[in-house]
């Protein structure tokens, strides 16, 4: 008797589970090659419309990184991964692609530095099919505080070198042959100010507001340290406006020019969990803010929406009690996707980050990032318009850092064509970033950091 139809597939199906790794990738297509580096790692993604199988080791003499791709053959896609390799790349000197067996192809990628290579695969999400991704991270990583610590030392080398040059030529101008000093003294962090001078009551002929608190009203001996976090980077693009405008490079410009602003203050300091394009996973981010102990931890992004009519700005906190509204639901659960899209690896992922995911965050800590928000909120709503005039709350979890005041905040609808166009805008960025540092002076203003044992 003939074998039925489905007898057939079922016979067929058995094949496929003989098969292994090496003969069910063997003809796979390369789609796209990619390289994000940048000061902490670098990413190399591989794009195909099947499951690579590949083997990997590290030699030394020179520092190299070996990969063996099965059931693959040499293609004129791969061979794009040659030349997408800079000369500033931090990690990788040049990669080496070849044929090094039948069905096998050997990248070789020549080191500048050791590294401790993670080498994963993902499953397609998204716009994306499988990935084979490639992370080259440093052996000692960066210290983030320390070099905060050396940015400001750079930055007061800077300004009291101005300060003599100035004095000099001043004095040159009137021709006093007067001895400068050998140094100056340190910028102080976060100086009083000095108390408004005495006057003599008199009534005012119109109502004028009251004066904001002191920026501290005891001298405070450390640093304040604000993250920014712009939201999304390398192969996640986030949200993409119709005119192609990318969100993970325009909250990028905001965060940087806001930066600057933020360390043109006394006693103050940025860090940015990236200030690149590259990828950082939202576990990382808050572990960012923790290892840095910042004071005050602010996610940038850009909104969006199935229909170009929404607009205008909101800001988020944390919520221990659900979603404050449907939306707000939404939005974290779409913001929560970022690691499915950026590409996370799963397996060498830290167990304290993941620990600080799970942590439920204090109601001090929500009270506080209501707090801010509401600072905020003000300050970008006087630069355009508020798409909801209140801070709004849900399970972000890049908010859950349990000891640092948090607040993610949506700059605009970049699906709105006319907002996206404002958000391409370099003067409207510096005006977001204006009115950003604005909610954060005034927010320390009210509540002035406390004093710890850090003196930086």
């Amino acid at each position: 008797m003939n074998p039925s139809r489905r007898q057939l597939l079922q016979r067929g199906g058995a094949l496929v589970l003989l098969l292994g790794a090496r003969e069910l990738a063997y003809g796979a297509a390369i789609i796209a090659v990619r390289v994000w580096p940048a000061d902490e790692y670098t990413r190399v993604t591989i794009e195909s419309d099947a499951q690579l199988a590949v083997q990997h080791f590290v030699a030394e003499n020179p520092s190299r990184l070996v990969v063996d791709i099965d059931g693959l053959e040499l293609s004129p896609a791969l061979r794009e991964l040659v030349a997408k390799v800079g000369s500033d790349d931090p990690f990788i000197t040049r990669v080496r692609v070849g044929q090094n067996q039948p069905r096998v192809v050997r990248l070789v990628f020549d080191l500048k530095q050791h590294t401790a290579p993670q080498v994963f695969t993902l499953a397609p999400v998204a716009a994306y099919q499988y990935r084979l991704v490639f992370d080259l991270y440093p052996t000692t990583p960066p210290d983030p505080l320390l070099a905060l610590i050396r940015e400001k030392e750079e930055a007061e080398r800077q300004a009291a070198s101005a300060v003599r040059d100035a004095l000099g030529e001043l004095i040159g101008k009137l021709g006093k042959p007067v001895p400068l000093p050998p140094t100056l003294p340190p910028v102080a962090t976060l100086p009083s100010r000095p108390p408004p001078a005495q006057q003599t009551p008199a009534p005012a002929p119109a109502p004028t507001p009251a004066p904001e608190p002191q920026m501290a009203q005891e001298r405070i001996d450390r640093l304040v340290i604000v993250a920014l976090d712009p939201g999304h980077g390398g192969e996640d693009p986030g949200a993409i406006g119709p005119n192609g405008l990318r969100e993970k490079d325009v909250v990028l410009a905001i965060a940087l020019q806001l930066r600057e602003r933020i360390n043109a203050l006394p006693g103050m300091r940025a860090m940015l969990t990236r200030d690149a394009d590259f990828f950082v996973p939202l576990g990382q981010r808050v572990a960012k803010a923790r290892r840095v102990q910042a004071d005050l931890f602010i996610s940038i992004h850009a909104d969006a929406f199935m229909t170009p009519q929404a607009r205008g700005a909101s800001v988020f906190a944390l919520s221990d009690k659900g979603a404050s509204s449907s939306a707000a639901r939404w939005m974290a659960q779409r913001e929560n996707a970022a690691d499915l899209v950026g590409g996370v690896n799963a397996k060498a992922a830290d167990a304290t980050v993941m620990r600080t995911l799970l942590d439920m965050s204090t109601t001090a800590q929500i009270k506080d990032s209501m707090k801010l928000g509401g600072e905020v909120l003000k300050r970008i709503g006087r630069v355009g318009r508020l798409h909801k005039g209140k801070v709004e709350q849900a399970g972000f979890a890049v908010l859950k850092a349990p000891d640092i005041p948090s607040i993610l905040v949506e700059t605009a609808f970049i699906s709105n064509p006319e907002e996206e166009a404002r958000l391409n805008d370099p003067a409207y960025q510096a005006e977001l970033a204006t009115a950003l540092v604005s909610g954060i002076e005034r927010y320390f203003a009210r509540n002035p950091p406390l004093a710890r044992n850090r003196t930086l």
